[in-house]
């Protein structure tokens, strides 16, 4: 990897950030330009992908919550739908080798049952950077979504583990001793500051995670997540989080490139890309939207979800490389899926711009598949006596509130999307509800003839 190199993925990086594209897609093509252009890649390629999965890997865990696998909307919605789409996607993917069609051998069940896996997948990446533009990454919406796609980055971890060519060691019996370093960890996380001592200990650490499940037999991105959960839950996770990402970002690119330099398009692959945004998409996100629905999630927040999961995942193209790894896919199925993920990036950039105003277009037919369940459990949001609304209950919004309760006295109420803030601010004895201010039918029931002044304090 040599300068012209970097400067041929930072200009197609470019190109794909003003057509409000992740960047990762302009990586992607940058790899196919390199390849037709003769390059082949190297070992520092090959370090920067492993690491670059690695610190996806070690991010998730750090991310990872337990509880989120009891919600039955996240735990059952997320197994049920890469179930149903494995099992339709393998189907399809059979019937076109039937007939003679398709990068799929005849009759080979497992071959399509992987590739199929790998579609059922979404991106946790244009998932939080639409949910980050919005400001909405503590709605309901939001998190139903993310805990969706971390229930979906945990299966592929067990698949990585079942796809693993070689027994581990003995040794490996000794990593069920990890927890116990926990305090150890999360002492040096404590001094380890917020510069780039920080950065330092979260590369290192993930170093020291590869090397070590690498040495007992084990994949070293499991190692990553497995440490990435051990550090999990602590004050300054968010922080390390936040340190680590424009690192992640950066090794990505090595990932992404060296699809691109691994082959080239063929018709066929083209082909089965078309068809896979025209049918299986489409497909994949009603299934999204109507089995939240069939959870008795209300149906503007599964649509805004369905919405934000609308694309192919950079986890599938990792689930894709294994299969190639096992034998189970050629390598002309990477290009497939990197192109058909680079492809719904682009669709899934397009509706989610959008998501607002075609809830708002289409919510009399979405409003539909609400279960009555639903409807009886979901209580409409009273204003009370109430003269002014607070939108936002952050630390500006909190600000306004004190101030309003000072003239208003207790006709002063807050409202905020995040569930867990509310709560919070419940325990201190302020007058807040949940609720979405971008959701048409929460200004349906809270707009009342006293309300004499809203204050908007969003990010």
């Amino acid at each position: 990897m040599d300068s012209v190199w970097l400067l041929i993925a930072l200009l197609f990086g470019l190109l794909a950030q003003q057509v409000r594209l992740p960047p990762l897609v302009g990586f992607l093509l940058a790899g196919f330009v390199l390849n037709a252009l003769g390059e082949e890649g190297g070992e520092l390629l090959k370090l920067a992908s492993d690491y670059g999965i690695y610190l996806l890997l070690f991010t998730v865990g750090l991310k990872l919550r337990l509880k989120e696998f009891a919600d039955p909307a996240i735990g059952g919605g997320a197994a049920t739908h890469m179930l149903l789409i494995t099992l339709l996607g393998g189907g399809a993917f059979l019937l076109l080798a039937g007939i003679g069609f398709g990068l799929v051998e005849t009759g080979d069940l497992a071959s399509a049952a992987v590739i199929a896996f790998a579609f059922s997948f979404s991106s946790t990446v244009f998932a939080v950077k639409v949910f980050d533009e919005r400001g909405e990454s503590r709605a309901r919406h939001a998190v139903i979504a993310i805990g969706i796609l971390i229930i979906q980055d945990v299966i592929a971890v067990f698949f990585l583990l079942l796809a693993e060519q070689k027994m581990p060691s003995v040794w490996a019996l000794g990593l069920l001793a990890l927890p116990l370093f926990r305090p150890l960890l999360l002492r040096v996380l404590e001094r380890a500051g917020h510069g780039e001592v920080l950065v330092l200990f979260g590369l290192a650490t993930i170093a020291l995670a590869a090397e070590l499940f690498d040495a007992v037999g084990m994949k070293p991105g499991i190692g990553a997540l497995v440490f990435g959960m051990l550090l999990g839950g602590h004050r300054k996770t968010v922080e390390l989080y936040k340190a680590l990402f424009s690192f992640k970002e950066f090794f990505l690119l090595g990932f992404f490139l060296s699809i691109g330099l691994g082959a080239m398009p063929t018709l066929d692959s083209l082909i089965i890309v078309a068809g896979l945004l025209l049918l299986l998409l489409p497909v994949k996100t009603f299934l999204y939207f109507w089995l939240l629905t069939r959870f008795h999630v209300r149906a503007r927040t599964a649509f805004l979800s369905a919405l934000s999961l609308a694309c192919f995942s950079e986890f599938g193209l990792i689930v894709a490389r294994e299969g190639e790894a096992a034998g189970l896919i050629s390598a002309d199925w990477m290009v497939v899926m990197a192109l058909a993920v680079a492809g719904s990036f682009a669709v899934a950039s397009v509706l989610n711009i959008r998501a607002h105003e075609l809830y708002e277009r289409l919510h009399r037919v979405v409003a539909r598949f609400e279960t009555q369940e639903c409807k009886d459990n979901v209580a409409p949001a009273d204003p009370g006596e109430a003269e002014v609304l607070v939108i936002g209950m952050g630390r500006v919004g909190r600000g306004a509130y004190r101030s309003m309760r000072d003239d208003y006295s207790e006709k002063v109420l807050g409202i905020d999307a995040d569930e867990e803030r509310v709560e919070r601010l419940r325990g201190d004895l302020v007058n807040v509800i949940s609720g979405d201010a971008e959701d048409i039918d929460f200004w349906r029931q809270i707009l009342r003839p006293q309300i004499r002044l809203i204050m908007l304090a969003l990010p």
